[in-house]
């Protein structure tokens, strides 16, 4: 009985509990309540076509309070997307229907399945680059197509150093190939897990292995090389996170080395997608 009691706690917090944390761990709650109190009922009762109980955003509600008292701005993120859930929510407690067809993905044309094959199957790990510089613009693309791999419960751990070696020769010294022109650090602001504590340490791995993948398929689709590195020693990576004079609830989990390539390898084939398979049922 005492676990349970601790774990509903351990997610339904007070007001007054909501204002004293700290800003980030406070907007992963807002995040990770929103989505599972009221975003994955607005979907399911909207599949099923039924309505929703009025109490169904009552914890929305309390987030969407607090955020105010915080004085937090309604221009960000999970602000604007909490608000356009609470929207449907509301239309569905009324017995409503909502439309979601604005939002439906569109199929992508022979012609452009092709190109998106390109891109998953021409990408490799490149470790010669030009002395090109690639330009902020390009970087921050990159950037963004990793914040856009799935994240467990949209927490959004993730956060990133940017440093050119050019800027900082040498701080990467012990990776097994010489330092690429621009070094992308793949962080996680650990804060952001305290909304969800029973969130096991795999997926937390995987959602920045998530951004990872994206980050090097982004990479190689505006015409970058890239290879995904492994820090070698936990000292490699003090003397960076020191160097960047970040905060300790950040961890740096793994990063990737980007610039215009000057080598093409040879892609390692694949086993077969049949040989893979070790049960279909």
């Amino acid at each position: 009985m005492g676990d349970q009691v601790n774990f509903v706690a351990s997610f339904n917090k007070t007001k007054e509990e909501l204002l004293a944390m700290d800003e980030v761990e406070f907007r992963a709650r807002f995040r990770e309540r929103c989505h599972h109190t009221m975003e994955i009922q607005v979907y399911a009762a909207e599949n099923k076509g039924t309505s929703l109980r009025p109490q169904q955003t009552e914890t929305a509600d309390k987030f969407l309070e607090v955020w105010d008292m915080r004085g937090l701005p309604h221009d960000l993120p999970e602000y604007i997307t909490a608000k356009k859930l609470h929207e449907f929510a509301d239309q569905l407690i009324s017995g409503n229907k909502i439309d979601l067809s604005p939002y439906r993905p569109v199929g992508l044309s022979e012609e452009e399945i092709k190109l998106f094959e390109r891109v998953v199957y021409e990408r490799r790990s490149v470790r010669a680059w030009t002395d090109e510089r690639v330009p902020d613009e390009v970087i921050k693309k990159i950037l963004k197509a990793g914040l856009w791999g799935a994240h467990a419960c949209n927490l959004q751990s993730i956060r990133y150093i940017v440093i050119r070696e050019e800027n900082a020769p040498g701080l990467f010294k012990g990776s097994d190939i010489p330092g690429g022109p621009v070094h992308i650090v793949i962080c996680q602001d650990m804060r952001t897990y305290r909304a969800n504590p029973v969130m096991p340490d795999a997926n937390q791995l995987l959602d920045a292995g998530a951004a990872g993948q994206n980050i090097v398929l982004a990479a190689h689709a505006y015409g970058l090389g890239g290879c995904w590195l492994t820090f070698t020693s936990d000292k490699m990576k003090e003397r960076i996170k020191e160097y960047a004079g970040l905060p300790e609830e950040v961890r740096l989990t793994t990063y990737v080395d980007v610039g215009y390539p000057d080598q093409t390898p040879y892609a390692p084939q694949r086993m077969s997608v049949e040989e893979s398979i070790m049960f279909w049922k």
